[in-house]
Parts: C-alpha cells; sequence; structure tokens
C-alpha cells in the first residue's frame, strides 16, 4: 500500500491506495488521519502498517485526488540524514573541501556519518518550495530513499531531498548543521510506502531531474544497489543510545550529485524519482 495526505477544503485525509483504488481511510468510523495515527493503532494490535490498514478498508469511502491535493506524506518531529553512503558522493563531497581526507575516512569506517538534518517546521511537501540559503554561493539538492521509522523499526519507505549548501560545508566539515539545515532545507514526499510494498530497498532505480527556464539543466539515474551500507545498518546505528522520537526518518545518502560547479537558482524545480514509490516535485526559492 501508498499512503498519502490529500487535501479536502479545510481537512486533511490519509488515503491509502493499492495501485488501483484509493481509499480515505479518515472517512472509516475511528479511521485515522495521519500515518502516525495509523502506525500508532498497527503498534497496538502488533500488525505490519497494510493489514492496520485492511481494518479500515471495509468502511472507507472511495476517493479520487490528483498531484494538486497531495501534502506532506508524514510528520516526524526528527529528520535524521546519512552521508557518504555512496562513492560518488565521497567524492563530491572531496571536491567541495578544502580537508578531503576526512571524507575518505567517512566512506571507509566501519561507523557511517549521521546527522540531525530538520523539524517539522523546516520540511515542505509536493510541490512546496525547497530554500538555497541566502548566503551560500554553491547549493543542490540530494535525492535519497528516506526510510520511515517508528518505535526505532523500519515500517515504510518516502523520497527526501536534502539539500545542501556545498559551499559552506566546504569551507570546513564543521560548518555542516549551517549548511544542511535552515528554513526548507528538506522535502518529503509524494507519499510513504509500506516496508511489506518494497520487495528490495537496495535495489530500486533513482532518478533526478532539474528543470530550469523549461529546460532540463541536469538528468541523472542511479540504483540504490550503490549504496555502500544497508537501511538497515543505518538505522541500528542512528538508534544507538539515541532515543529517537515515536515516528522518524532517516534518509540514507544519495548518488546524483550535479557536475562541476553546478548550483541551484531560484525558480529551478527538482523532480525525484524512486521506483516503486513515486515522483517528488520541488520548485526553489531563496531563504
Amino acid at each position: 500500500m501508498r499512503y498519502f495526505r490529500v487535501t479536502r477544503g479545510n481537512d486533511q485525509r490519509l488515503v491509502a491506495s493499492d495501485g488501483e483504488t484509493a481509499y480515505d481511510l479518515t472517512s472509516a468510523s475511528g479511521g485515522p488521519a495521519t500515518v502516525g495515527e495509523l502506525l500508532a493503532s498497527a503498534d497496538e494490535t502488533r500488525q505490519g502498517l497494510d493489514e492496520s490498514a485492511q481494518a479500515y478498508l471495509d468502511d472507507a469511502e472511495p476517493i479520487e485526488f490528483d498531484g494538486d491535493d497531495v501534502v506532506l506524506p508524514v510528520e516526524p518531529p526528527e529528520v535524521w540524514a546519512s552521508g557518504v553512503t555512496y562513492q560518488i558522493s565521497e567524492e563530491a563531497r572531496q571536491e567541495e573541501s578544502d580537508k578531503p581526507d576526512v571524507y575518505i575516512d567517512v566512506y571507509e569506517s566501519e561507523r557511517p556519518e549521521i546527522f540531525f538534518k530538520a523539524t517539522p517546521s523546516r520540511t515542505v511537501g509536493p510541490d512546496e518550495a525547497v530554500g538555497i540559503r541566502a548566503d551560500s554561493t554553491w547549493d543542490t539538492p540530494e535525492p535519497e530513499l528516506g526510510v520511515v521509522l517508528y518505535d526505532g523499526e523500519m515500517v515504510g519507505f518516502t523520497i527526501g531531498n536534502d539539500m545542501s549548501s556545498r559551499s559552506i560545508e566546504g569551507e570546513n566539515p564543521l560548518y555542516l548543521p549551517q549548511a544542511k539545515v535552515y528554513d526548507r532545507c528538506c522535502s518529503l514526499g509524494p507519499c510513504v510506502v509500506s516496508r511489506a510494498e518494497v520487495d528490495d530497498p537496495h535495489d530500486l532505480e533513482m532518478t533526478m531531474q532539474i528543470h530550469r527556464d523549461g529546460e532540463v539543466a541536469y538528468e541523472g539515474t542511479t540504483n540504490t544497489g550503490e549504496m555502500v551500507r544497508t537501511c538497515e545498518e543505518l538505522t541500528s546505528y542512528l538508534t544507538r543510545h539515541n532515543v529517537v522520537p515515536e515516528l522518524t526518518v532517516l534518509l540514507t545518502g544519495t548518488a546524483l550529485v550535479p557536475e562541476g560547479d553546478f548550483t541551484l537558482r531560484e525558480g529551478d524545480e527538482v523532480e525525484i524519482d524512486i521506483e516503486g514509490i513515486g515522483t517528488l516535485t520541488n520548485p526553489v526559492t531563496t531563504v
């Protein structure tokens, strides 16, 4: 199942889609309005996400919606991210940095790089603008597979865009929080796909296009199989000696980095597609 949040007037509804029919779970008696509420229900009954949704389907009304109706599918109190999990990411970090050796150490080390990325107020959904910092001169999107965690366990997947200031991070690795955490620094969507729906999260095709002035300014394709870490390993390190909120999203790193000194501009549009999940599209604005 794929889980979307859609707007209906002033209301937001939780929708479950099996690929043929979409069901308004919120319309069912006692139906959940958010993925978090559905996960809480699944936890109480010791069922998986899809099994919990199944309990509401008979009473749920079919619903039609389009991309204009879709909003942020899940609002985790914390979004975390992983760095240097693909070889091209290591190379890009070395290219931008005055201290490139530190990134070789991370890529080849047992312990992965995991850092805090965003709060709800810094996270946007489909078709909302992502931000580039006004004090940055080199900015790129980072398309990533997002792992949805509940009580520290992997329950689903989404798409994430880990917006980054390469100029700020390149000055000094200690500037990473400023390069990564700021207004509109993260987008998630368009849906949450249950873990049962994804046969192998380490074999998904991922593509990114950046549109500028009606043309494709950048296009790249990769596969999550190129990731040197597994989702399970990254989750394990995130939750070691670290109590994360009940609902958390962990981004797993990027393998698509625009070449050379390419930088985003206000008015660009970033489109990220991951096989089996969907397409996340965001315009770019300066913050």
